[in-house]
């Protein structure tokens, strides 16, 4: 498929567009701050951890629609689907860094989940805001990463109303894809188009309008909530470990050989030599041990069973 780009710039900028956006709960005025430049250390950094105790409260209040967003988006997985995040700012910052942590955590392919940021890769250190005012950039971004219908799209806008989000989450309707919008206004406030409606109500910001404190916060909660969920689902996780971790440095081997050495008993050097005849996977390393078997016929097994360790051993009768 051709790359496809399209240019963009501040002079582009329609300004009798632009509206007010003082009513969003996201860009009010936070009370307990309002001295807030003549605080001494002390009560600054009170405040601030004051305030962040409201993201947890945000993520508990949202619990069944992230469990919904979790079921839907493993379905769609578990089908050969891939998920996409998709923001602006902070917001598509948060979606890249969450979908870069996956394939070394969960040793998955870097398609099957995504972050798209406007403005593209520039934009994760240097400022575009300009870019996400613009309701066509984004659908040509998701075309260029082939999004499908089989797919699953989380929307991040912390007010509700980046043109960039809304019109990515409309187009993912249209064409049949999971769409989930993750915002921290009321929905009174800001209407999304999404099957699914995660808000973060986590409250004015101590700088006004800074949507990179408690709003940043709750939707890093919310993000790893629902990744670590969906591959927990997936059969990346056995017990609690991280069983399908790609050990690619020694820090990762090094968490390789314990997880071996809880799970199996074995010593360490056992695990290391464990490990590498079993190509660095944990969880080849472990379905061998546990089934006194061969390699290729552990890789076998858990190929039958969809990769999931425990239902590999409880089709060899030993979970």
């Amino acid at each position: 498929m051709n790359k496809i780009t399209i240019d963009y710039n501040i002079e582009d900028h329609n300004y009798s567009n632009n509206y007010d956006r003082g009513n969003l709960l996201t860009e009010k005025n936070n009370s307990n701050s309002e001295e807030l430049d003549i605080l001494n250390t002390n009560d600054l950094v009170k405040l601030f951890t004051q305030e962040d105790l409201k993201p947890q409260k945000a993520i508990f209040n949202s619990q069944l629609e992230i469990t919904r967003a979790v079921d839907e988006i493993t379905l769609r997985l578990d089908r050969g689907g891939k998920l996409f995040y998709i923001g602006a700012g902070t917001s598509g910052r948060l979606g890249v860094l969450d979908a870069s942590e996956c394939p070394p955590t969960f040793c998955t392919n870097p398609e099957l989940v995504q972050g798209i940021i406007a403005g593209g890769y520039e934009s994760l250190y240097k400022s575009s805001e300009s870019i996400e005012d613009n309701n066509l950039i984004s659908i040509h971004d998701l075309k260029n990463r082939n999004f499908s219908s089989n797919d699953c799209l989380i929307g991040i806008t912390a007010g509700g109303t980046t043109p960039y989000v809304l019109s990515a989450l409309k187009y993912s309707q249209s064409i049949g894809s999971l769409s989930i919008a993750i915002a921290c206004v009321p929905t009174q406030e800001a209407f999304i188009p999404c099957d699914i409606d995660i808000r973060l109500i986590t409250g004015p910001e101590i700088i006004t309008g800074s949507t990179r404190l408690k709003a940043g916060t709750a939707t890093k909660m919310a993000l790893n909530i629902i990744s670590s969920c969906v591959m927990i689902k997936l059969g990346k996780v056995y017990k609690n470990r991280m069983v399908d971790l790609s050990a690619t440095n020694d820090k990762l081997i090094d968490r390789s050989i314990r997880i071996l050495n809880d799970l199996t008993g074995l010593n360490r050097s056992s695990c290391r030599d464990l490990l590498r005849i079993t190509d660095g996977s944990v969880k080849v390393a472990l379905l061998v041990s546990f089934a006194n078997i061969k390699k290729e016929d552990a890789k076998k097994i858990l190929s039958e069973n969809g990769g999931n360790l425990r239902k590999s051993l409880e089709s060899l009768g030993l979970n």
